[in-house]
């Protein structure tokens, strides 16, 4: 995971405060200096979330079921995370062709979790996002250990989710993740 200097986190958590302050539905009643606080006493979260952000993934905080995350909430799926298969293990099936990675081990190498289809569609509440790309979530293994894996997008006003082959990759597709603080 990166380090990052104590220059860049002051310049990162002055870019996160104007992202809060101009997205407050995303995470209602809330206020900044909680929000900080929390970032200052886990370094690693903010690693990690800096990562997000290096990648494409504009992250801000958004509250699931009364748990803070900070999630993904670039327009499109990240730019710095599109082209890759969903796992490890459809990387090593892929023959030919192979993507430069898996959206699942990028995803752990960053510390953050690819969104499940609740957090997902919970997101879709506070924007619309992905309307011109598609995201891997997060897969039940029934549907995984039958090299299946799942992805959703945002069309027609509505949130779809999609099946396709766990070793495919676009450069359409990428992942959002998220990272509890």
């Amino acid at each position: 995971m990166k380090k990052i200097s104590q220059e860049q986190q002051t310049e990162f958590l002055e870019v996160l405060q104007l992202r809060f302050n101009q997205n407050p539905k995303r995470h209602p009643n809330l206020n900044w200096s909680e929000v900080e606080q929390k970032l200052m006493i886990s370094p690693e979260k903010l690693a990690s979330i800096f990562e997000m952000e290096t990648s494409g993934g504009e992250p801000d905080l958004v509250v699931f079921d009364a748990v803070w995350f900070y999630v993904d909430c670039s327009a499109e799926s990240p730019a710095g995370r599109r082209s890759l298969c969903y796992d490890a293990q459809a990387l090593d099936e892929r023959k030919e062709h192979k993507p430069l990675g898996s959206a699942q081990d990028m995803a752990q190498k960053m510390g953050i979790v690819i969104l499940d289809e609740n957090q997902y569609r919970a997101l879709q509440t506070l924007g619309k996002f992905d309307l011109k790309t598609s995201s891997w979530i997060q897969t039940p293994a029934e549907i995984r250990k039958l090299g299946g894996a799942l992805f959703c997008d945002r069309q027609y006003d509505a949130v779809f989710t999609y099946h396709n082959g766990a070793s495919s990759y676009y450069a359409a597709r990428g992942f959002r993740g998220c990272i509890q603080i």
